[in-house]
């Protein structure tokens, strides 16, 4: 891959056969970038998301994941879910929901090699769920549960981390030390994470991607009241957050 930008959109739009969802979009994402998506309900968050890891096409544009076209690049990026949309109720355990992301990795015959087991425990480690390997995951607090989805997309190897409002219904307590582990993990790869809580993540992003229908790129310092209104057409009261 050339020295570009890891992830590209270039003048897309789409639409579920109505309204346009989204409206000529672009965005460049580079390597080792810490880049927050934020909007509205309803604003094309999840559409976005979709067309990166190559789930929908765009009706028009173009979407590029390391110069490639998403379903190619796709396999370079982990993704985690908003928890509250997975199923707790089959029966598996953390270090089997964990060796799923390694599922895509090459392999001559079925079942996990020696390797695929030592990539999950290194994942179960960084997000510090090892000694939970072998609960339900029915068992887990909302968020063991977080940071068992991150060990799963850590199990992937990605270049990319890609995470859908990770720290929804989760307490500030728990949203920090997610976000600090986040922040962590950046020095090695470029992380896109959706959420509605802009105050917060700006202590963490490089940039902040306001989308509602079409969208806007700010750097954090550029995040004001104005930007806010303008983004979700009320006004939103932002507070500071330090973290040490």
């Amino acid at each position: 891959m050339s020295g570009g930008p890891v992830i590209s959109l270039e003048d897309v739009s789409f639409s579920y056969g109505g309204p346009r969802v989204l409206d000529r979009v672009s965005l460049e994402v580079e390597a080792f970038e810490f880049l927050g998506v934020v909007g509205p309900n309803a604003g094309g968050k999840s559409t976005l998301l979709k067309l990166i890891l190559g789930l929908l096409e765009p009706g028009s544009g173009r979407v590029r994941v390391l110069g490639m076209p998403p379903e190619r690049g796709c396999r370079q990026i982990g993704y985690v879910p908003q928890y509250p949309l997975f199923s707790r109720d089959f029966p598996i355990t953390v270090e089997q929901t964990v060796l799923m992301g390694r599922l895509g990795s090459p392999r001559l015959f079925g079942g996990y090699r020696r390797q695929d087991r030592e990539v999950a425990r290194r994942a179960m480690a960084e997000t510090e769920v090892q000694d939970l390997a072998s609960r339900q995951l029915r068992t887990l607090s909302g968020g063991q549960l977080q940071r068992v989805l991150m060990a799963r997309a850590l199990a992937t190897e990605p270049r990319i981390l890609i995470l859908d409002e990770p720290t929804a219904n989760i307490d500030m307590r728990v949203e920090t030390e997610i976000f600090d582990l986040l922040k962590q993990l950046n020095d090695r790869m470029t992380i896109v994470v959706v959420s509605h809580d802009v105050g917060f993540i700006s202590g963490y992003v490089d940039r902040v991607a306001c989308l509602n229908r079409t969208l806007v790129c700010h750097p954090t310092a550029a995040i004001d009241g104005e930007a806010i209104r303008s983004l979700y057409a009320a006004d939103v009261r932002m507070v500071e957050h330090l973290h040490h």
